[in-house]
């Protein structure tokens, strides 16, 4: 009886620790990083929204979308401004990723994501944006395109995902979106996991080429392990398969211009799985394919995407400030 009240007790304890050393790490993350955008709120859903560029009306909107487990910054680290003398841009946190809040429990699907962004552009007066999306931001522009198609003008596919795939769920993945499991394991992650974790994984995600000088300290790899953004990214990523599945059989009603940009070594998006089949199945596509480079095409070839939204832009009737 003594050894099971002992056990109960120090299970307690590291169980408040944890939760102690989790609540810490996020506090020093959302320090160093905070939000450098404002907020819309869509449906009592606030949204995290950076604008840069020309006020409205003086150039096409163009929105910006991150993949998993991203956020604004990594839009915001070069091609943002880049492109906001000729549009004015807006770049979105995903729901529950970065600063904008979650939809619900259950992690947002595409379409569900699709849905508030677009009533978020909406409220900042981009009514028909170019929209670009970066790997499940792709499917995200891919379901806004499909489900809400009379409110953009333009698309934009940066590596990505697109179609459907036969690779398990990584393990992470799977233990994080599990509705036992996952609740269990976030704060131990976020107490425990040092940033150089993500920092590692993220260097991964660009090979063969590595991030650019000052991207790491940029991007807020801590703003990854809070607890909330991790189930939530995990949830969406583990449904995001079967959301594909039932997207990609309308992708022939896709009736805009659609530019796709993809590298030849990206092993996380594959571009025989997703860009060129995707090519193949809308008639207003065009497909950029890029010798050699991996999965971040928007720092390993910015001048390939920007030429690819400018091109998006005209076919579109927009004219970019000059």
């Amino acid at each position: 009886m003594k050894l099971t009240l002992l056990l109960l007790i120090g299970l307690a304890a590291l169980a408040a620790l944890t939760l102690w050393k989790a609540r810490v790490h996020e506090t020093r993350a959302e320090a160093a990083w905070p939000p450098r955008g404002q907020f819309v709120t869509v449906d009592g859903h606030r949204v995290h929204a950076v604008v840069m560029g020309p006020e409205v009306g003086e150039a096409p909107d163009l929105v910006l979308l991150h993949g998993a487990s991203g956020n604004t910054r990594d839009m915001t680290f070069h091609l943002a401004s880049a492109l906001a003398g000729p549009y004015r841009v807006i770049v979105f946190d995903r729901p529950g990723l970065g600063y904008s809040d979650q939809i619900g429990r259950g992690g947002a699907t595409i379409t569900e994501q699709a849905a508030l962004l677009q009533r978020a552009a909406a409220k900042l007066a981009a009514t028909h944006p170019i929209v670009l999306g970066h790997s499940y931001g792709g499917a995200v522009a891919l379901a806004w395109a499909v489900t809400r198609p009379g409110t953009l003008s333009a698309l934009v596919s940066v590596a990505g995902a697109a179609k459907p795939w036969d690779s398990p769920l990584p393990p992470l993945y799977r233990v994080l979106s599990h509705p036992v499991l996952g609740p269990v394991a976030a704060p131990i992650i976020t107490a425990f996991v040092p940033d150089s974790y993500v920092e590692n994984a993220v260097s991964e995600i660009f090979a063969p080429q590595a991030p650019p000088e000052g991207y790491l300290g940029h991007v807020g790899a801590a703003l990854t392990l809070r607890r909330e953004t991790l189930r939530e990214n995990a949830l969406q990523r583990a449904g995001l398969l079967a959301e594909i599945e039932a997207l990609h059989i309308r992708y022939d009603e896709i009736g805009m211009p659609l530019e796709i940009v993809h590298g030849t070594a990206d092993t996380t998006v594959g571009l025989s799985i997703h860009a060129r089949p995707l090519a193949d199945q809308v008639p207003d596509a065009d497909l950029t394919v890029l010798d050699g480079i991996g999965h971040m095409p928007h720092h390993a070839a910015p001048d390939a995407v920007i030429a690819a939204i400018h091109r998006a832009a005209d076919r579109a009737g927009l004219r970019p400030r000059e």
